[in-house]
């Protein structure tokens, strides 16, 4: 669909010149010559840009293009002048002007900046449509007590400057949390970078969080940004916080206390403006007593501590979040909506959830996926809340010790994961939650090869 056009000036022969130009392109155009026609014309009808002069008979051009961007801030405008001064340009810009151009007016010029502010626009739009979609897939469901606790907390802490500590269970949704408090901040429109520190080879967590240069390392071909710097003026989250190491600890300590880093191999000191939001599921405090964890960088992360309830918490919330995702997963995978019998509902309540909120939407995702009908019903669910049991007790072997069963069901699930994320030994580590050093050890244990 050909993009529409307002052609504002006062001379007939310019309006009349453009427009015809702009027409030839496949463009419709409409013109006004006044204020109050731009004013009426435009609130009459929707455009895609505005072409707009100066100098009119009953007002100044930059009047209109404030009241303009008032009532459609989306809308991109291009003043026009034929006595354009710097300050001017200036002024126009600063009142939301996509560009200013100085008359006699080339086409050819008109028709590159014309294009260049449609993509523009075009691109802010689908920027805001995906943002809007980031934030209702992040969006926390439920309406128990639980929920509005959590809710009221994030709402007192979100607008502060102070760092945040979220702690729980593993698939409590603590990553949610820590989106829903930048998307309440006053940081907002500025950058959510996040970082899983388990997810990060040892070695390697340092470059990530404060970047490198050039030959700082085997492998470090060209100067590297890290997530500090990535995340300035906006929120960095650091995911499983307790498993980064001690020698690092330290580095994020004077990060957080100076606001000052230094890449991997560089002596240059760079200012940054970050909030950080931390989470784990570990007890810090228990790991600061076994010297696992710097207490010092406890405190500095433990400003704001807000605890994830676990979904056995919150269980009346089940049924909410399991239509939610049902109907998230039909959205991702292009399939028709899909309802959920009660009977459906009432057996995915009664069951217990090891693995929280995360384990909930796994098992939505696989009931979709594997439901050819329109609708979840009671015996899908317990097919599938029946395998787990199946599993459970075909490990049991009669005269085999506890200790080797054990063996087995962490062999088989760890070549299941590394099958899973083609052989990528990082990759399985972070999807088991483990440290990739741990994951080594325990294969080791277990007489497999890497």
């Amino acid at each position: 669909m050909s993009a529409t056009i307002l052609v504002v000036d006062d001379q007939r022969n310019i309006r009349t010149t453009l427009s015809r130009s702009l027409m030839l392109e496949g463009y419709r155009c409409d013109g006004a010559e006044t204020v109050a026609e731009t004013l009426e014309t435009f609130a009459a009808n929707t455009y895609d840009l505005v072409m707009l002069d100066v100098q009119l008979p009953d007002g100044n051009g930059l009047d209109v293009l404030a009241e303009l961007k008032a009532a459609a801030p989306d809308v991109p405008v291009i003043v026009m002048s034929g006595h354009g001064t710097i300050d001017m340009a200036l002024e126009a810009i600063r009142r939301g002007a996509h560009d200013f151009i100085e008359k006699p007016l080339s086409i050819d010029k008109i028709l590159i900046t014309i294009r260049h502010a449609l993509q523009f626009a075009g691109q802010k739009r689908e920027l805001q449509t995906l943002r809007a979609k980031v934030r209702a897939g992040s969006e926390l469901i439920g309406r128990s007590p639980a929920m509005g606790e959590l809710r009221e907390t994030i709402a007192l802490a979100a607008p502060s400057k102070g760092r945040v500590l979220v702690t729980g269970e593993s698939g409590t949704g603590k990553e949610l949390i820590a989106r829903a408090i930048h998307d309440q901040s006053l940081r907002a429109d500025k950058p959510f970078v996040k970082l899983n520190c388990a997810a990060i080879p040892s070695e390697l967590i340092e470059s990530e969080l404060f970047g490198h240069e050039k030959g700082a390392f085997t492998g470090a071909h060209q100067a590297r940004k890290g997530k500090f710097e990535l995340a300035h003026s906006g929120t960095l989250f650091l995911d499983e916080i307790g498993d980064m190491r001690m020698d690092v600890q330290a580095k994020l300590l004077r990060a957080l206390q100076e606001g000052e880093i230094e890449r991997v191999g560089g002596s240059r000191t760079i200012r940054v403006d970050v909030r950080v939001v931390a989470a784990t599921n570990k007890d810090l405090e228990a790991a600061i007593a076994e010297g696992d964890f710097r207490e010092d960088l406890f405190y500095r992360l433990n400003v704001v501590p807000i605890q994830a309830p676990p979904l056995r918490a919150h269980k009346e919330d089940l049924p909410d979040l399991a239509r939610a995702f049902v109907q998230r997963v039909c959205e991702e995978n292009g399939m028709r909506e899909k309802g959920v019998e009660p009977q459906a509902l009432e057996l995915l309540v009664k069951h217990d959830w090891p693995g929280n909120v995360r384990e909930l939407r796994n098992a939505c995702e696989r009931l979709v996926i594997l439901t050819p009908g329109p609708t979840i019903t009671e015996p899908a669910v317990r097919r599938l809340l029946g395998e787990g049991k199946t599993m459970a007790s075909g490990l049991y072997r009669a005269g085999v010790p506890m200790r080797d069963l054990v063996a087995e069901a962490e062999r088989s699930i760890i070549l299941a994961a590394l099958a899973a994320h083609g052989g990528h030994v990082t990759q399985t580590a972070a999807a088991l939650e483990l440290e990739r050093s741990h994951l080594y050890k325990k294969m080791k244990a277990l007489g497999m090869r890497e």
